[in-house]
This record gives structure tokens, sequence and C-alpha cells, in this order.
């Protein structure tokens, strides 16, 4: 069947479409994606308001438009920590779902960890063992482990990448004291849940997904995108190292020139190093494996499982 996945994220509305089944491997057909920036749309008192609403609901049927365009037959629509975290999603989403015609449901992050690491689990496979699998959005850190295909633990911090430029780092580029602050606070959030995550025993590959782990690991040396996902590629301790300085170095403008860094997320970039570079230090990773999947085909596999009763 075709099948679309409405993402709704913190910088980004984006539409996948695939063709897929039980038991395949989902084949994307199109990719739509609207540069919303939904979190840097929120006001002092953490609503998007009415600005911030008709924007969405704009972005969103324009989504809904190519889902129809392209036949898809089941359209999933979801919405993470920008919506979830915004003081008037109740009226947003009532606003979403009359204007567009879409009902977005609010994933909590608990659940974008346990959906991206069931990508991961199917992406890696059963002999990649035990788990451990981070995600850094715009809004929160997901993390999550486990032997199994629903993992153990699955914990989200709000350790975003968005989030904490727009709170901690505003200079742009920031000074040396804010970049280590920031530092010290993420070690201090995942080192309270490292107990719980290694729990049930050391990983035996730790995996990383998303966009700002890709950007990463581009800059550590990996294969630009354009090879394809199924080319290896990781992200070392020791590289981030020298990624969180060079990117502290820079303003948001420079860091645009950067291999595999795009305009549009240039800015939280830092942010992200940073929080990288302390998850790995907290959880004791010398480098981490890249995965092309993410939430958005956690969520068409999650569906797929669904509809076949499973």
């Amino acid at each position: 069947m075709r099948l679309g996945v409405l993402d709704v994220g913190s910088n980004t509305v984006h539409l996948l479409v695939v063709d897929a089944h039980q038991g395949g491997h989902p084949d994307p057909v199109r990719s739509h994606k609207d540069e919303l920036r939904l979190a840097e749309l929120l006001r002092p008192d953490g609503s998007l308001g009415p600005k911030g609403t008709d924007a969405l609901v704009t972005a969103v049927a324009g989504a809904r438009a190519a889902a129809q365009e392209e036949g898809v037959e089941d359209l999933v629509a979801f919405a993470t920590s920008a919506v979830r975290d915004a003081t008037d999603s109740a009226a947003v989403l009532a606003a979403v779902r009359e204007r567009a015609g879409v009902d977005l449901l609010v994933l909590p992050g608990e659940d974008e960890a346990r959906l991206t690491f069931l990508a991961v689990r199917r992406w890696c496979g059963w002999s990649a063992g035990r788990l451990l699998c981070l995600d850094i959005g715009g809004g929160s850190l997901e993390l999550a482990s486990g032997l199994h295909e629903e993992p153990e633990v699955a914990v989200s911090l709000p350790l975003g990448a968005g989030r904490l430029t727009r709170e901690r780092l505003p200079a742009d580029p920031p000074s040396s004291k804010q970049v280590e602050a920031v530092r010290r606070h993420a070690s201090e959030q995942i080192e309270a849940v490292r107990p719980t995550l290694l729990a049930g025993g050391r990983p035996d590959r730790g995996v990383v997904t998303s966009k700002t782990f890709r950007s990463l690991a581009r800059l550590d040396g990996a294969a630009p995108y354009a090879q394809g996902p199924r080319v290896p590629r990781r992200l070392r301790r020791s590289g981030l190292e020298r990624i969180v300085k060079q990117l502290a170095a820079l303003p948001a403008e420079r860091r645009a020139e950067l291999p595999g860094v795009s305009p549009g997320r240039a800015h939280q970039l830092l942010a992200g190093a940073v929080v990288a570079q302390a998850a790995l230090e907290v959880l004791d990773l010398e480098e981490v494996s890249v995965c092309p999947w993410a939430l958005r085909e956690g969520v068409i596999l999650r569906r797929l499982d669904w509809l076949a009763g499973t």
C-alpha cells in the first residue's frame, strides 16, 4: 500500500511517502519538506498563537495536498516536542484538524524513543545485539536501550538542539563559558538517567539517528548522504571534541559553509554537537554508528504491524 507519514517537528513539517507492505522494505516515493522552524515561532508565554498556528495549518494543508497527489491510501500524522510543549497545543491541534483536515497525534517523548528504537533495530538486525540508541531533535534528546524490538528503557530529555540554542546559546557565536555551561547542563541530565539506561548491561552497539547526528558524522569524515543509506557511517567521541571547538569559533553563517551542514540548521548545530559530546562521554561510547532510519520509519513499521494485526 502507499503510506504517508507526516512528521510535525520542531524544525520541519516533513511528509514521507512510501510503498510498503508487512515484512517488506518501505520504498520511499516522495519526501515533501517545509522548513517551518515551528519552535522558533513560540511566543514568550510558550504559545504558538495565531501567527504560529496559521503557519502550521498552511504547512500541514500543503503536505496533505502533496499526499493526495501521490495517491496516499493511509496518512499517519504526528507532532513532537514543539506542539507537545506549546501552552495552547489543544487550540493548535483543533485548528489543524478543522482547517487543514488532518488529525495530528501528539507523541510523548518516550514514544518517540520507542519508535525510533524499533526503526534502528529493524535496520541493524538481531546480530547487532544490545543497542543503545540516541536521537537529538530540535526540542528533545531521545534515548533507548534494549535487546529486543521494544526497548527496555525509553527516555526523553529537554536537550534538543533548537531548544538549547534559544535558551542557552543566544549569541552568535557564543562565548566559551556559555558552551561549557551547556555541556555541564547536558551531562547532568544524561548522568541522571545513565543507571537506568545501562541497567540491562553494556550495549553491544551505540547507534545514532536523524539530521543532527548525520551532519556531525559528516564533519567527522563520514560519507556524504548522497552516496546512499547503506554506506557505513560512524561518529567518534574524539571527532566530536574537535567539531565542538570548530563550530564554537564560527558564526552560523560560516557553519553553513561546512560539508553536510544545511543553512536552516547551522545556527543550532553547535548545541547539538555539545549534547552529542556529553552523551558519548557520560555513556562511555568511543564511537557510534549512524542509522538512516529514525522516527518516521518507526511509525511506518508500527503502522504496518498494526494493519497486519501483529
